[in-house]
């Protein structure tokens, strides 16, 4: 039998529990392990009108016949949906660490993760916490993770993710530019099954810097390290860029090519969402495993109403299937599966 998904719903009062409940009776018991805490997963489905089996469930036991499979991570505070609370915030991250030793352990396939709230998880912790791809490049040791959302027919990477906009130049270096380049190329390989992707690499400017005139991030930075890194990947990449990232995501632009690589945070998930929000899927290049996520945030206000859209999450479950047995083939093969081109992958 194939592995389940680890899925950890995030954010208790979100619309976390909401979206993995809702979407339990679609995809049958063989296909998810729930790590959250049972007691509020019960009422969350009272609430919402559903008559869910839950079975208490231990990475590496038989999965239930039917219903689904909770793996049992308490939360030391109460559960308002709509109203988070602080006390929970260790009960998420607890979550967590114990869906990625099971995909570790190989008792599941691929991470799933609902929304979470970063400053409750701040709050309730005393730890700094910038979101979930920067905790499990931490939880796994991996230095050069990478941010890629998927949707809409493109792929965006991120150089940079949650930081102030103010902070976005300093950080993007030539180290970060190219660590960025290497991880997004091994992912398109690995687990996207693209043989020799193109990429397009935008400027961080406007008008991708103008020579100069209107910044030189793109002659002192950007030029160089794609530069680097294309000749150092030979015939497996082509790299196209600094682009100018107001005309990166034209149709022109876009034919043909696997992937933007975008200097920071709205720059490339702003186009994107404007094609996708609510069918996009976050996911994260760079670490052992699969994981994937949803597009979009807690949604408090509909936390517990019945009124949550289940899109992104449905979409991101189907993606960590895929992605993971393009990766198991990758592995087994020790090669990259031939195949080219956005439109390649279905992703509209």
């Amino acid at each position: 039998m194939t592995a389940p998904l680890a899925l950890t719903p995030g954010e208790p009062a979100s619309i976390g529990p909401d979206l993995a409940l809702m979407l339990a009776d679609d995809l049958g018991a063989e296909e998810l392990a729930l790590f959250a805490d049972p007691d509020m997963l019960v009422e969350r489905a009272r609430l919402l009108g559903l008559s869910i089996p839950l079975h208490p469930w231990r990475p590496g036991d038989p999965l239930p016949q039917s219903g689904l499979a909770v793996c049992p991570v308490p939360l030391a505070g109460t559960v308002t949906p709509g109203t988070p609370d602080p006390a929970n915030a260790a009960g998420v991250l607890a979550s967590l660490d114990a869906a990625v030793a099971a995909v570790e352990a190989g008792h599941c396939a691929a991470l799933v993760t609902g929304p979470i709230a970063k400053e409750v998880i701040a709050r309730g912790t005393e730890q700094p916490f910038s979101g979930h791809t920067e905790y499990l490049a931490h939880l796994c040791d991996a230095s050069n993770e990478v941010m890629m959302l998927i949707g809409g027919g493109l792929r965006v990477a991120l150089v940079t993710t949650h930081l102030p906009l103010r902070e976005v130049p300093d950080a993007v270096t030539k180290d970060r530019v190219q660590a960025t380049l290497r991880t997004t190329v091994v992912g398109l390989h690995r687990d996207f099954a693209l043989a020799r992707p193109r990429l397009l690499v935008t400027g961080l400017n406007p008008h991708a810097g103008e020579q100069g005139r209107l910044g030189d991030e793109e002659e002192k930075v950007i030029r160089p390290a794609l530069e680097e890194v294309a000749r150092e990947l030979g015939e497996t990449a082509e790299l196209i860029g600094p682009i100018a990232a107001d005309t990166a995501f034209t149709k022109d632009q876009t034919e043909g090519a696997d992937a933007v690589v975008c200097m920071y945070h709205d720059q490339g998930l702003g186009p994107l969402k404007q094609q996708a929000f609510g069918r996009a899927v976050n996911l994260t290049l760079g670490l052992p495993f699969v994981r994937t996520s949803v597009d979009h945030g807690t949604a408090f206000d509909r936390a517990g109403s019945g009124r949550a859209d289940p899109g992104s999450l449905r979409e991101a479950l189907l993606w960590a299937r895929r992605l993971a047995a393009n990766r198991a083939h990758h592995e087994a093969a020790r090669g990259p599966a031939p195949a080219s081109g956005m439109a390649s992958q279905n992703l509209s």
